[in-house]
């Protein structure tokens, strides 16, 4: 489903309005201590901080199928099959391309560069009608991703931005009473298939006009019930349907409202958070956030000691016209310039642990905006060969060695899952392991 354009601020702005003024213009009275060579320094010293927090050492015990060590001096080699952090993106366009070959292409980009997948719940499209949700297209696409080693996660399981068609025949008293339902039950039905979850969306100023005017009756329970309230209810009902699960809270605003009426709120009795992950939205239609401030929010949000995602992320590949958007040879070039600051900044932030790109085509892009990674014909942007090369190479380990005696081996490479392969007594034996921390060692088992 495409994400569908969202409210006014209440500072007398649009939200499109909003996101632009985050962009350069801005940059000056959102962060006034910046200096004007912090920026420079930033992505200067992101390599060091990559280099800190995103690799490690390893140590490898290797035995063969006996049990026994791998002879010494066996050539091992070692390359990363899946990053710890996660690269992502919405995949709403699965399979709703305009054709057949549309498609093909679509999920072949996809799985080539990404380990993470964003699924629509938006609960007036996904349940037109009571009772009958859109579960069958859900756990289709769920299984293509787990096929193709690719984490999911559900978007969004509260959200007052339009009411499903059937919530205005219920009875205002119980409309608070069936969203909690609906948090249950959508964790429990996918729990161990969908186990990360935007739990609610852009609760900072849920009763701004358009929620309003679209979303009446969860709007005015949200007031009933208060902020607080709302949200601690939401976050329960989502851990007691699983526990294992990994809750966000997610928000397209930055400045420090969503920590004083969303986080400030969202801790129970022993005022310890109820959410597992902050999620910050960071469309850039209007232009791109400058570098500091990119940091900086980073920074403000590190502090509550909870990982941080950038759950909605957005640079688009040309201006727009009176006629519409439209993607340029000359904004796809600056597109991917920016694309690769970004990431590498978000990166190298100690913080951060998963970026979720939207969307990945400009075929039914949010705002009909040259927003994707790959254009309208599924052709790869140059955005999307520079995330490759990073994602995919820079930022990717691939390494050769000799067994030492007793088949020890040493790894110095990203957090990941890693392949092994090794030629012994003329037989190709394969293994794998997992790295997710420096100094470990890992006993691995080839066969």
């Amino acid at each position: 489903m495409d994400i569908i354009p969202r409210a006014p601020s209440p500072r007398a702005c649009t939200r499109r309005e909003f996101l632009a003024t985050a962009g350069a213009a801005s940059a000056a009275l959102a962060f006034p201590h910046a200096s004007r060579a912090e920026p420079e320094a930033l992505l200067a010293g992101a390599a060091d901080r990559i280099e800190k927090h995103r690799k490690g050492s390893a140590s490898l015990r290797l035995t063969g199928p006996d049990g026994n060590p791998i002879p010494a001096g066996t050539t091992i080699k070692i390359e990363q099959a899946r990053h710890r952090f996660l690269f992502g993106c919405n995949i709403f366009k699965l399979d709703r391309c305009r054709t057949p070959e549309d498609n093909a292409r679509y999920v072949e980009r996809f799985a080539s560069l990404l380990n993470f997948a964003t699924l629509p719940f938006y609960w007036w499209a996904y349940e037109v009608r009571r009772g009958e949700p859109a579960d069958a297209a859900t756990t289709r696409c769920a299984d293509w991703c787990h096929s193709h080693g690719i984490t999911t996660k559900g978007h969004p399981l509260a959200w007052n931005w339009v009411d499903p068609p059937w919530l205005q025949d219920v009875p205002q008293g119980d409309v608070m009473r069936l969203q909690m339902e609906r948090i249950g039950q959508c964790v429990s039905k996918f729990k161990g298939s969908i186990d990360i979850w935007d739990v609610v969306n852009e609760a900072t100023h849920y009763d701004r006009a358009e929620p309003k005017q679209k979303a009446p009756r969860l709007t005015e329970a949200i007031r009933q019930s208060g902020v607080g309230e709302y949200l601690r209810g939401a976050f329960r009902e989502a851990r007691a349907a699983n526990p294992a699960a990994t809750l966000l809270i997610n928000d397209y605003r930055v400045d420090p409202e969503y920590q004083t009426r969303v986080l400030a709120e969202l801790n129970d009795e022993r005022l310890r958070p109820l959410y597992d992950v902050i999620g910050i939205q960071s469309h850039m239609h209007g232009g791109p956030w400058p570098t500091a401030k990119t940091w900086e929010v980073c920074e403000q949000f590190a502090k509550y000691g909870r990982p941080i995602h950038f759950t909605e992320t957005t640079l688009v590949s040309g201006p727009k016209t009176p006629a519409g958007w439209r993607t340029t040879a000359e904004g796809e070039e600056k597109q991917a310039a920016r694309v690769r600051e970004f990431y590498t900044l978000l990166f190298s932030h100690p913080a951060v642990n998963a970026i979720t790109w939207w969307d990945l085509t400009d075929q039914g892009a949010w705002q009909a905006a040259p927003a994707g990674l790959i254009r309208d014909d599924m052709s790869p942007k140059p955005a999307y060969d520079a995330l490759l090369e990073l994602i995919k190479g820079k930022w990717w380990t691939r390494a050769e060695t000799k067994a030492q005696a007793n088949g020890l081996a040493n790894l110095d490479g990203f957090f990941g899952d890693y392949a092994i392969t090794a030629d012994v007594g003329g037989r190709r034996l394969t293994g794998g392991f997992t790295h997710a921390r420096a100094g470990r060692t890992h006993d691995v088992r080839l066969a």
